[in-house]
């Protein structure tokens, strides 16, 4: 018996089918009866279909059962296939399966008859350099063993007459998030009918799932397209049923369907799109024992401003369909630039032309129509100047930035596309690759895209990584307008800038990388790492990122002891795992291996690549990860498997699976705790709270005064009116609630609105509500109250304490703490609300007004009433004689207020305050009647009664 056993590039071609309507119908009703496969084969076979099968010379697949499951967006997948043969002599049994090119294999096994041979991954020997050169000789074709992101497992072995074989593969992989959705895909190309074939896929995702689809089948001119043209309904016998956490898919074709879908066998991709639940907070992090995974993709930011220039080469070579495609999809990229950006054309060739020198434009419909015009002008001639246009095109956005003081608050980057290799300047790659690099200086990151077979595409590929981009490959044949299209729509988003991310330094280590220049609208960032001390019950997170005209800090601290949350025992899809169900140190150990590879990929010292390779080597043989540097070898006969002969797997390459380098970039060095960041809460007894109760604190006459107001549900109380001179006002919209029993009040009311205007030095407003704060300063933002977070601004700070108080500064002169009511099981008279306080009003003016901007600038005098109608005036030593005569009287702005005393608890009942009570709604100690205070609508800036602005 002769096996033997092979990973390699290619992807053989279907050898010639039967008539395979025939043989389908045939395997369709014989699948019915119980009989071994063997014996339906040897036995059963209608003389017609006998006849038939005499011209196969090969076994018969007879199933092919696909299961995965996803769990937090790692992908453990089996492939299982079964082959036999029912001819008098031994044949060649081939087992091919397609696999995401960033997926690790993670074990083989192979059964034929009774026997059974196991993979085992061990490190690969390191060639001398005579072998290396040798290899060398011949440069790879990018699409050789290659497509699309995928590379194509293969596995040949000779089966004894009326015998079978069983093949089952095992990879790993971690879902990127591209376009707002993971997408994960299974390749369907088993190269004749089955007789049983099936795909089962579980997904376990404790955020919640949103917005699962399955597509039609992709054939492979549509990969990398990532979307279906016409029919847009899931591929036939396609089952989808989900709960909120937890999804199973299964496909399940019969012979007959899968005949209508390809008589070939080879039926096309079948891809799984979905999304989680997430908000703007530090995202979702998840421990188990002793390992964490940390993904942040924060949703309802405003787009960073782009700075883009476009690399676009146009030598002879892309004349035709290359040449054409790249301007439809250059025409659709100018029409989706926003206002606010800017941007600059390179076309080049051996010689290299800029469309508007030294300079980028901003977007007006006058240079988008003058750009498109300059597009549509280029005309294919020459070679190819890669250096030299990268050159110009890093010269042009450096002198833009340096000339017009960008800051990080905006996204600045260049888009080169080819189809070629350098054949005119400087040609060495190696020297093309460090003049980018100290061109570029990591100011701003470089995007490649390499179309056709010509390409050199390890050197897009490195520059890329090494300048914070990514790199995508398209094939002369495939839609490349649609794919060029695609690729901007990942990039042309930029939602944050200079993202990263924290933990305790004692708490955790080898955690993985933690700074990154960009993030993107519809993409992740993903950072794993280790536990130190397992001891503590909580692991502090903090994510510091620019936003446009802010920066902002979100921080929480994650409960570490989470068995059931992150336990996976018992969910459908693992109970045949090989044992290790900690997906989180598995999703570590696959971020860490890739990045060691693309280091080693970026050095070009060779100690440090030596180095690299042996962490890596040590790190995929301890997890049973296939990679360059280690190898599949069967445990019987010697038998061996290696990976493709290329010397690196880069993550880069487009197809699924690909990991988005634009969110790659150095690990930030050790941070610093910024003490300013701390929690800066100044308790002040002046505070509108609970049912509503009204405190003002007069420090100078040391004594405190207090109402109530019984409003109306819906009605908004100006509390402070400022608009005209410090431009702040302050309303607060009430919510009813049902009165306890045996109270005299009809109904309660509480604040469930604070809206907070300030119009200097520019327009800003904050709605704050018990679950959530908006923040629009002419860009809209959306934070939870659920998550404890910073937000600055060039006049404003928003600092949001978990569930407990949000603080609101503005032009550190004034600052406003609001207080969460928040009730996990509320009595039928309780209403999650809010509390306003005041801590600082030294920037309100001495025109402030409202139901307590009126008294910030004003004081009130208290009087004692004697037997004969005199009123005395009490001094400071007299207040406590005073507070048992239930008949004092209150001097404000020349009126007599009657009031008594009492005593109030503030702040969550934490600090006790004793306060003279004015009776009947404030009335006399307020200018005006109650009713005078109400505001129209939550935006209301009237300062007086009777003026009604709005911001």
């Amino acid at each position: 018996m002769i096996l033997w056993l092979c990973l390699c590039w290619g992807f053989s071609p279907s050898a010639a089918q039967p008539d395979s309507e025939l043989m389908a119908r045939y395997l369709e009703e014989q699948l019915l009866a119980d009989y071994s496969i063997v014996e339906q084969v040897a036995r059963r076979v209608p003389r017609q279909a006998r006849f038939l099968q005499r011209l196969e010379t090969r076994p018969r697949m007879s199933e092919f059962h696909v299961r995965s499951t996803i769990i937090s967006r790692y992908a453990f997948t089996t492939v299982s296939c079964t082959m036999v043969n029912s001819g008098s002599e031994a044949r060649e049994a081939v087992f091919e399966m397609q696999i995401p090119a960033a997926a690790f294999i993670s074990n083989f096994t192979m059964s034929i008859g009774n026997k059974t041979y196991y993979g085992e991954v061990t490190g690969k020997e390191k060639k001398n350099s005579s072998d290396d050169k040798e290899r060398h000789k011949k440069p790879l074709s990018p699409t050789e063993g290659r497509e699309n992101g995928y590379e194509t497992f293969k596995a040949s072995v000779f089966i004894p007459r009326k015998m079978q074989a069983r093949f089952v593969l095992h990879y790993e992989e971690l879902l990127q998030r591209r376009l707002g959705k993971y997408e994960y895909t299974v390749s369907i190309r088993p190269q004749q009918l089955v007789g049983r074939l099936r795909v089962e896929v579980n997904i376990l995702e404790n955020s919640g799932i949103v917005s699962l689809e399955v597509p039609p089948l992709r054939n492979s001119k549509q990969k990398g397209n990532g979307k279906a043209e016409g029919d847009v309904s899931p591929p036939p016998s396609t089952v989808i049923g989900h709960t909120k956490t937890l999804a199973k898919v299964t496909f399940n074709p019969s012979v007959v369907e899968q005949t209508r879908i390809a008589r070939n066998g080879i039926l096309g991709d079948f891809i799984i799109r979905y999304d989680v639940n997430r908000e703007l907070s530090v995202g979702d992090v998840q421990i188990l024992n002793g390992y964490f995974v940390h993904y942040f993709a924060p949703t309802d930011l405003p787009p960073l401003p782009k700075n883009v220039v476009f690399v676009l080469d146009s030598s002879a070579s892309m004349v035709g369909t290359k040449l054409k495609q790249t301007k439809e999809a250059l025409f659709t990229i100018l029409q989706d630039l926003r206002p606010e950006d800017h941007f600059n054309i390179i076309g080049f060739s051996n010689r290299i032309k800029v469309w508007q020198q030294d300079q980028l434009v901003p977007v007006t419909p006058n240079n988008i129509r003058d750009a498109k015009k300059y597009i549509h002008n280029m005309s294919p001639t020459g070679g190819t100047n890669i250096n030299g246009a990268l050159q110009t095109g890093a010269k042009l956005l450096n002198d833009y930035i340096a000339q017009n003081d960008i800051d990080a608050r905006s996204a600045s980057l260049i888009i080169f596309l080819t189809d070629g290799r350098p054949t005119v300047g400087e040609t060495q790659s190696s020297k093309i690759l460090s003049n980018t690099k100290d061109a570029i200086r990591d100011k701003f990151c470089l995007f490649t895209i390499g179309i056709g077979n010509d390409v050199d595409h390890k050197l897009l590929e490195r520059m890329a990584l090494e300048n914070c981009g990514m790199t995508r490959l398209f094939q002369e044949d495939e839609d490349a307008a649609s794919h060029l299209k695609g690729f901007y729509d990942e990039i042309g988003t930029p939602l944050l800038s200079d993202i990263r991310v924290d933990y305790p330094e004692d708490d955790v280590e080898q955690v993985t990388q933690n700074f990154f220049p960009n993030y993107f609208n519809g993409s992740e960032i993903i950072i794993a790492g280790k536990l130190i001390n397992r001891t503590s019950d909580k692991l502090h997170v903090e994510v510091t990122a620019s936003n446009s005209k802010k920066y902002i800090l979100l921080k929480t601290d994650v409960a570490i002891d989470l068995p059931s949350r992150n336990d996976i025992r018992g969910v459908p899809g693992l109970e045949d795992s090989k044992g290790d169900n900690n997906y989180i140190e598995r999703a570590w150990s696959y971020l860490t291996i890739k990045e060691l590879l693309n280091a080693r990929l970026k050095s070009d010292d060779s100690q440090e690549k030596d180095n690299l390779m042996e962490k890596a080597k040590s790190m995929a043989l301890a997890y049973n990860f296939v990679t360059p540097f280690t190898v599949l070898k069967m445990k019987e006969a010697g038998l061996h498997s290696e990976p493709p002969q290329e010397e690196f797997i880069s993550p880069s390459t487009d197809g699924i699976g690909e990991k988005v380098q634009s969110l790659q970039g150095h690990k930030a060095p050790p941070g610093i705790r910024r003490g300013q960041d701390k929690q800066r809460i100044k308790i002040s007894k002046t505070s509108a709270d609970g049912d509503p109760h009204f405190v003002i604190d007069f420090p100078s006459s040391k004594f405190s005064v207090c109402f109530n107001i019984d409003g109306e549900p819906g009605d908004i109380l100006r509390l402070v009116s400022d608009h005209k001179e410090s431009g702040v006002t302050v309303n607060g919209q009430l919510i009813g609630a049902p009165a306890p029993p045996n109270g005299h009040k009809k109904h309660r009311t509480y604040f469930s609105t604070i809206t907070i205007l300030s119009n200097k030095p520019e327009r800003s407003y904050l709605e704050i509500t018990p679950r959530r704060v908006i923040l629009d300063d002419g860009e809209r933002l959306v934070l939870s109250c659920g998550r404890s977070a910073v937000v600055r601004s060039r006049s404003l700070e928003v600092s949001i304490s978990a569930y407990s108080n949000i603080t609101v500064t503005i032009r550190d002169s004034i600052s406003f703490v609001i207080l969460i009511h928040h009730y996990k099981k509320p009595a039928p008279h309780q209403r999650n609300h809010l509390g306003f306080y005041i801590s600082n009003s030294k920037g309100l003016s001495s025109d402030s007004h409202g139901l307590l901007g009126q008294f910030l600038n004003h004081e009130v005098k208290l009087l004692q009433e004697s037997l004969n109608a005199g009123h005395q005036e009490a001094g400071q030593n007299q207040t406590e004689a005073l507070k048992a005569n239930p008949t004092n009287t209150l001097k404000v702005k020349g009126r007599l207020v009657p009031v008594v005393w009492k005593q109030r608890r503030i702040y969550n009942g934490q600090q006790e305050v004793d306060c003279w009570f004015a009776k009947n709604n404030a009335d006399k100690l307020i200018d005006g009647s109650y009713k005078d205070y109400l505001a129209s609508h939550p935006f209301d800036t009237g300062t007086s009664f009777g003026a009604i602005n709005s911001l």
